[in-house]
């Protein structure tokens, strides 16, 4: 029988996934994962803070796609073929169970990032594929009679007949010099999923507080969301942040990660209507001293900050209070300006808005449409997703889909 040799460039998630797939799918072929680091897999190992979001439980391929600000029309096909359903079942056949938190991610019963990082390399074994590190290629080639030559430290040279770049976010262009060098585009790489600094004394006062439901925009970037906002020691970070950032990454990056943040913090609620509701606060309570009547559901805290932010004296009882006092008041409830002086990434994980331009890629496939016999899966693509397992989903059906193709061409 025909050997097919397959190489992988790139050992993290993408690149595991789709050399077990193209192993078992084809049990003649001979698959080599190429990773350039001394350990595989790294990205999965410090992900959800050592936990690892495997997945997210969004079953709908539709409303799946939505959360992935880049490569959301693309990926819509790929999931009814291999989405969260099909993550969950496939390690469970490997002996892995995964349990699904109330706001919807997926992580395995143990807790412990390492239990998939065993199970992709057991899977990998037993499927026998080759698994090499510190083996990246400095320089990759078309032969002339089809399929690849790929150059390795100390001289070495290998060869196959198809190639898949599975090698992570390009966080700087030169990092997908690989595909470039075979034709490919490379959309300009930026950051996602990041948090916001801000040098505001008072707010970094509050920091560890988490408030529920508040609404962010920016007028500068046109970008609004809404969700929890986490205030830090150093700004502000949170779901509603991480998604503001990711789907605004380009956006925010043309301005150097400095403008103004403007926060709703009763987003239930318009400008007239807490104008209202600070009325009858003025109304029922007029002897006790602004500071201590918090309106619902801010905190004590909080609510003390926006009034002394909003420039009311800490002695000030309501019935002492101006118009217009009350209409400052208001306006920082509803529009509070932060200054925005520069990002960080969120913990210790990365993710990167930024690669290989996605139409010159056939998502049935994951094959390149400008050079045959190469594939790509993973961040190497300009696709990125919402935190909360979807980029890594994203590495299992990209993944999937090129082994499958590489296994059966």
């Amino acid at each position: 029988m025909q050997r097919h040799r397959i190489i992988i460039v790139g050992g993290g998630a993408a690149g595991f996934f789709a050399a077990i797939t193209a192993a078992e799918a084809n049990p003649a072929a001979e698959v080599t994962i190429l990773e350039k680091g001394p350990r595989f897999l790294d990205k999965v190992r410090i992900s959800g803070g050592g936990r690892c979001n495997v997945t997210h439980a969004c079953f709908d391929p539709i409303a799946l796609a939505r959360h992935y600000p880049r490569g959301e029309r693309e990926l819509r096909a790929p999931f009814t073929r291999f989405g969260p359903r099909q993550t969950i079942d496939w390690f469970a056949a490997r002996g892995v169970a995964l349990y699904t938190q109330e706001d919807g991610c997926l992580f395995p019963e143990t807790d412990r990032s390492q239990t998939i990082i065993d199970c992709l390399l057991e899977a990998a074994r037993k499927a026998r594929v080759n698994l090499r590190t510190l083996a990246a290629p400095s320089a990759v080639e078309r032969n002339p009679a089809g399929g690849f030559a790929l150059h390795l430290p100390q001289g070495e040279r290998l060869e196959c007949e198809r190639l898949l770049l599975a090698t992570g976010g390009c966080r700087v262009a030169s990092m997908g010099v690989l595909a470039t060098s075979l034709g490919h585009t490379l959309e300009p790489p930026v950051p996602s999923l990041f948090t916001f600094h801000i040098e505001v004394e008072w707010l970094r006062r509050l920091a560890g507080a988490v408030i529920d439901d508040v609404q962010l925009s920016t007028a500068s970037a046109g970008l609004k969301d809404r969700g929890i906002l986490l205030l830090t020691h150093w700004g502000v970070s949170g779901p509603v942040v991480l998604k503001l950032s990711a789907w605004g990454a380009r956006k925010l990056a043309a301005l150097s990660y400095r403008f103004t943040l403007q926060v709703n913090w009763l987003p239930a609620l318009n400008l007239s209507e807490v104008q209202n509701v600070l009325e009858d606060l003025r109304q029922a309570h007029p002897a006790r001293l602004i500071v201590n009547t918090p309106l619902a559901p801010l905190t004590a805290r909080l609510w003390e900050s926006l009034v002394l932010a909003a420039g009311i004296d800490k002695e000030t009882r309501w019935s002492q209070a101006s118009r217009a006092q009350q209409h400052k008041l208001a306006q920082m409830l509803t529009r509070t300006e932060l200054p925005v002086t520069g990002k960080s990434l969120n913990k210790e994980e990365f993710v990167t808005c930024g690669g290989v331009r996605l139409r010159e890629v056939n998502f049935k496939t994951m094959g390149s449409r400008l050079c045959p016999g190469l594939h790509f899966a993973g961040e190497l693509l300009d696709i990125d997703g919402l935190t909360g397992g979807f980029n890594f989903q994203a590495a299992w059906t990209t993944g999937w889909i090129a082994g499958q193709a590489m296994a059966g061409a």
